[in-house]
């Protein structure tokens, strides 16, 4: 029986090998497709031989196929196979490397979201492993958590990171709200994706004119997933009610002179140094929003 197994084993990933090599073109699908099949005659195996079988199994795969098939890289597909049996279809968008960075997570919830945002933005391995280290699952809020495992419709507001972590890369000291927006707009893709997805710049140091003054809004984007505009204004303090008396006029101001009728309201993030929930609780705007910012 030991034998059959490794000998189904070998032969799978051999003709995976050639494969590849003739229609390179749909060589992920058929490293995803055996891999799945490897993982479960390894989980077969391990039934009847103990976990003790996939080392064996490695020492003789790599001596006689001439290529490095560690113990890790078996344990990678005995993982995928079980990960498998909590999915109805594993997507075929992502890449056994991909795979590879999801496996050894343990909350399906979690796996759940990356899958659905390297698919939402063609993620690349690395791209998926910066996001995973910066605990982007873990910053989202709980009853978005909830919408997502029920699959149900989310709003802009549901995948704005908290607190947002932007990249000091200069080891800035003393921080100005002019610094803070040189930060943000040195790693504008990064910022935008800790907004959420869908996000395009439009432009900072926005000018609009409200009665005979001239006003600049910090940043101002374009959500094109949920066809609004969004105003982003930066504090390097605490917040107070006249950061939300501010923001609701700049957007009172893009709703009246740049929104088209076919658009939804125009959404205000306030980015500041610590969340004043009193404030917020009691905020009329829903439209409003607070997030906390974390140099790193």
């Amino acid at each position: 029986m030991n034998t059959n197994y490794y000998i189904e084993i070998k032969d799978k990933l051999i003709s995976n090998e050639v494969y590849k090599r003739v229609k390179d073109y749909s060589k992920n699908r058929s490293d995803l497709t055996t891999y799945y099949e490897v993982g479960k005659l390894l989980a077969l195996a391990g039934k009847h031989y103990g976990e003790g079988i996939i080392k064996e199994y490695s020492k003789k795969l790599t001596s006689e196929l001439g290529k490095n098939y560690t113990k890790s890289s078996l344990y990678n597909m005995l993982k995928f196979y079980e990960l498998s049996l909590n999915f109805q279809t594993l997507s075929g968008n992502l890449s056994w490397s991909h795979y590879c960075e999801l496996l050894w997570i343990n909350d399906i919830n979690k796996i759940n979201y990356y899958v659905m945002i390297i698919e939402q933005n063609n993620l690349s391995v690395r791209e998926l492993r910066s996001r995973i280290k910066s605990n982007e699952y873990e910053r989202l809020d709980e009853e978005t958590k909830i919408k997502l495992f029920n699959n149900e419709e989310n709003k802009i507001e549901d995948f704005i990171k908290n607190p947002i972590l932007i990249k000091n890369k200069y080891d800035f000291k003393n921080i100005s709200e002019k610094i803070l927006k040189q930060l943000i707009l040195e790693d504008l893709k990064n910022f935008m994706s800790e907004l959420g997805e869908g996000f395009c710049y439009i432009g900072d140091e926005y000018k609009i004119k409200i009665g005979n003054n001239y006003n600049y809004i910090d940043l101002l984007f374009y959500n094109i997933n949920y066809n609004c505009y969004v105003v982003v204004e930066l504090k390097i303090r605490e917040l107070n009610k006249n950061d939300i008396g501010q923001i609701e006029i700049y957007m009172n101001y893009i709703d009246k002179n740049l929104k088209r009728i076919d658009m939804d309201k125009t959404i205000g993030i306030i980015i500041c140094k610590k969340d004043n929930c009193f404030i917020m609780e009691y905020c009329s705007d829903k439209r409003v929003l607070a997030r906390e910012y974390e140099l790193i």
